[in-house]
């Protein structure tokens, strides 16, 4: 009724009839498209609303220049931006600047004095045994600042004993170092000057400034030849940009996009060195071999530690979710032996079987992961290796045994991922995007490792890694609380092995990032860097008895 009136009082201003019809078709018109825009507006609104709700599972390494929308981040990039600045100040205030003029300038271990507080002729095995160390500069000055990367070991090698020492940095030229006394027997102390604090500040400028000290090359492929071109986390280049991106986790890799290919033809990547630095002439002489790992305390003789009946505290069973201290265990007679839990050990074969039965392993990281693989199939004759096709070390490895309905499965992190063979993308994934492909029960388990390929590069992209491995944790948890899942942190390496990509030190700060970040999560921890340091290893690649202690470990966290 108001719609009639309202429209004879419309006519009723326009007495002329030809106006009358005018206007009337003038409504009718407008009638139509707004009709019209709405209809439309839905669909698109039902579209969007169908693609949010539908999980990508694909791999977001196939996608060339353009990008979907990002399903919905339970944080906002906002907020992971500013959680990594975040970090990245508090690092920056932990390591300033030490610039220097003459190497004389900088931490001498010879010159530097280590005093054993309280000294006894004997100890009692579980004492705690400090030392005071104040340091000094080759021209025997005392030091007002702190910031060394020290290691400090304890180790008794005719019983195949070793343990990591607890450094304190009172930030003003003195340090505090603390051994658990683990065993009985004579015990050797050990605290090495991995790098002066201005070799540390030197290391740390150089990462952040981004010198791309690695080139990543990309293969695109066709039935006829092969086309190489120049890739990158970034690239500096006017040059046309294949982008392979994933927008939710603010992740991307680019390509210098070949000429007459798709992007979608990058089959494979190999990373070479380039030769430059960010460091200077000066800075360099700080990481000659001779200046690299220099015990200061060599004139100190074997404590000797004794039983003196001590009662030990009893120990729960290892289980997931336990917060590990440092040091978090020792090695006696190659063996691993927590200091935090009750262990069991898995020697037998059966013993290992029992406890893998029915179990999906994922194991989602670099080379050092792998080794699991191989170790495994060592020692597990039931586990059968099946072949995933592919070519070389880096493919996707897979172990089964159908009887017991075991499955362990090795895949590689997405870039970075350093090295100079020929590995294939078409099957590449970041970890937070394999671990949302993984449904998740009781009898599933994760196990991840990062660090080893990103120290090249600058720390942001380690922390935002990181974070994005956080938040995919979270979400599988919200689907799946029963999984398993397990952080071992990054083992120690070649100690003279180009100490501006490769030094532990850039692995010790990834392992205090990895911490801080994981630190309300549930998870497991099997602390590689401790037991590296304790079986003094320094290899990236440590031997079949630290693989084998390091899968001993999981077990308990599992089993």
């Amino acid at each position: 009724m108001m719609e009639k009136i309202f429209i004879h009082r419309i006519l009723t201003l326009f007495p002329n009839a030809i106006a009358r019809k005018l206007l009337l078709m003038l409504i009718f018109i407008l009638i139509f498209w707004v009709i019209y825009l709405a209809s439309k507006d839905h669909t698109k609104f039902l579209f969007s609303l169908e693609n949010h709700i539908t999980l990508n599972q694909g791999n977001i390494f196939k996608k060339s220049s353009h990008s979907e929308a990002p399903l919905c981040p339970a944080v906002s990039p906002k907020e992971t931006e500013l959680r990594i600045k975040d970090i990245m100040e508090k690092l920056d205030q932990q390591i300033p600047p030490r610039p220097f003029t003459h190497v004389n300038t900088t931490t001498s271990a010879t010159h530097s004095t280590a005093t054993i507080l309280n000294p006894q002729d004997t100890y009692c095995r579980g004492d705690q045994l400090d030392i005071l160390l104040e340091v000094r500069d080759h021209l025997g000055r005392r030091k007002q600042y702190g910031g060394d990367f020290l290691r400090a070991r304890m180790s008794s090698p005719a019983l195949m004993a070793g343990a990591s020492g607890k450094v304190t940095d009172f930030n003003n030229g003195t340090y505090l170092v603390s051994f658990t006394l683990f065993w009985e027997g004579q015990v050797s102390l050990s605290l090495l000057l991995i790098h002066p604090s201005e070799g540390v500040s030197a290391l740390w400028r150089a990462r952040n400034q981004g010198c791309d000290k690695i080139i990543f090359i990309g293969l695109f492929a066709n039935r006829t030849s092969n086309v190489f071109t120049e890739c990158g986390l970034t690239l500096n280049t006017n040059a046309e940009l294949c982008q392979y991106m994933d927008d939710r986790d603010h992740e991307a890799f680019y390509c210098v996009r070949p000429q007459h290919r798709p992007c979608e033809s990058l089959t494979h990547v190999t990373t070479r060195t380039r030769n430059i630095s960010c460091l200077s002439k000066e800075e360099w002489s700080l990481f000659h071999r001779s200046n690299i790992g220099v015990e200061m305390m060599k004139n100190f003789t074997p404590v000797e530690v004794v039983p003196c009946n001590k009662s030990e505290n009893i120990k729960k069973n290892c289980q997931i979710g336990m917060k590990t201290p440092f040091p978090s265990g020792y090695t006696l007679k190659k063996m691993w032996i927590t200091a935090f839990c009750k262990q069991i050990k898995f020697n037998e074969t059966q013993n290992i079987n029992d406890c893998l039965e029915r179990k999906l392993i994922y194991l989602m990281g670099d080379s050092t992961l792998r080794q699991w693989i191989y170790y495994l199939q060592k020692a597990v004759k039931t586990l059968k290796y099946f072949d995933h096709h592919g070519a070389g070390i880096f493919k996707t490895h897979v172990l089964l045994d159908v009887e017991r309905h075991i499955l362990i499965q090795w895949k590689k992190h997405g870039h970075p991922f350093v090295t100079k063979k020929l590995f294939s993308v078409k099957d590449e994934n970041y970890i937070p995007r394999e671990i949302d492909r993984v449904a998740g029960d009781k009898n599933t388990v994760i196990v991840i490792t990062l660090g080893q390929h990103f120290r090249p590069f600058p720390i942001n992209i380690f922390i935002r890694r990181a974070i994005n491995i956080q938040k995919a944790i979270e979400r599988l948890f919200l689907r799946s609380p029963e999984t398993k899942v397990i952080l071992k942190t990054e083992n120690t390496r070649e100690i003279h092995q180009n100490a501006e990509m490769f030094s532990d030190f850039h692995g010790y700060i990834q392992n205090l990032i990895i911490r801080d970040i994981f630190v309300d999560l549930n998870v497991g921890i099997i602390d590689a860097w401790d037991m590296t340091i304790a079986y003094c290893t320094n290899n990236a690649h440590p031997p079949d008895y630290v693989i084998q202690n390091q899968i001993g470990m999981f077990l308990n966290y599992i089993c």
